[in-house]
């Protein structure tokens, strides 16, 4: 028994630093692969551009994005009222910033941290905290992907004459049908599937529906709704203000700004908070309109580390001041 359980631990540690270890070096493998195809001219080209950016713009930038936090926070407030709690606006915010620090290391363990924190701290149930916190991502969720429609919608021609450019339209059209014949399969795999891991899926699908549905049914949903909408236009506004610290990326249009941002926004939701890969995809996308590789590698630089530093910064502040700010009750 004893052997079992030791097996059981090793399984669930080695598992934990593979979760850990695989986007960190898959980060910094792409960091290495991309920096090794430049130049000696090129690098000090892109050195150049981050030297040259206004970083009081930068500043203001950062500063939009930590409002959409202190907002992300207190729209949690809605979800968690109709449970019978009614958590310190300043607790959730440092939860939050404790949040997006962790996801620096495991992605996507800011939401348990979240809902650790105040459990703790407002007494919150892990499991009603928790739930609040899927059904609010699953909002999110959709609203990226509406982002996303748009940003295909606005820069479609630009985005298929680039890929028909560089790949022949045959291939894009067995690429597409395969992708097609892939989404069948996988219907057909969670319609009828019994094993755990199709399981697992219909359970992770069903609980996204049930949060967007949970929108629907609270008592303040106009507000829910609002504050999300103000959440994003947040972001959006944030990286437009980035783009105004070069006046290379200054005058891109508003469908190539917007799509940049999708793009970026989905390596920071799926990564260790875009390591590595935030900087490679936004010089991957603005090399698609017109871009130089070198400037677009620097804003991506420019505007990742900006915001990383400012997440480390409010998280460890956070780790500090929580124990002291909820000192009377402990």
């Amino acid at each position: 028994m004893k052997k079992i359980t030791y097996l059981s631990n090793l399984n669930k540690s080695f598992s934990k630093f593979l979760q850990i270890s695989i986007p960190l070096a898959f980060g910094g493998f792409l960091i290495w692969y991309i920096f090794s195809l430049f130049t000696p001219a090129q690098l000090t080209e892109i050195k150049t551009h981050i030297k040259e950016a206004d970083y009081t713009i930068i500043g203001l930038a950062v500063l939009l994005s930590v409002l959409s936090h202190w907002i992300r926070a207190y729209r949690w407030k809605f979800m968690l009222e109709p449970l019978g709690h009614r958590p310190k606006t300043t607790n959730s915010f440092m939860a939050v910033s404790i949040a997006y620090v962790m996801n620096l290391l495991i992605p996507k363990s800011g939401e348990v941290s979240r809902a650790v924190v105040m459990h703790k701290y407002e007494e919150i149930p892990f499991d009603k905290g928790f739930g609040t916190i899927i059904s609010e991502r699953a909002v999110d969720l959709v609203l990226l992907l509406l982002f996303t429609l748009c940003a295909l919608f606005l820069e479609y021609d630009s985005l298929y004459n680039y890929l028909t450019d560089k790949v022949p339209v045959k291939k894009i059209a067995i690429a597409a049908s395969f992708l097609m014949l892939l989404g069948l399969l996988f219907i057909a795999f969670l319609k009828y599937g019994k094993s755990a891991i199709s399981l697992k899926i219909k359970k992770l699908i069903s609980g996204l529906k049930e949060g967007v549905l949970t929108v629907l049914t609270m008592k303040k949903k106009g507000a829910f709704i609002g504050h999300s909408l103000l959440i994003w236009a947040l972001y959006i506004l944030s990286f437009y203000t980035a783009t105004q610290a070069l006046p290379e990326t200054s005058g891109i249009s508003m469908g190539t700004l917007i799509i940049t941002f999708v793009v970026g926004s989905f390596t920071f939701a799926f990564t260790n908070s875009g390591f590595g890969t935030y900087p490679a995809a936004i010089m991957g996308i603005l090399v698609i309109f017109g871009i130089p590789e070198t400037l677009g590698t620097a804003f991506g630089w420019i505007v990742w580390t900006s915001n990383i530093l400012a997440i480390l910064l409010f998280g460890v502040l956070s780790f500090i001041y929580l124990p002291i700010y909820n000192r009377k009750k402990l």
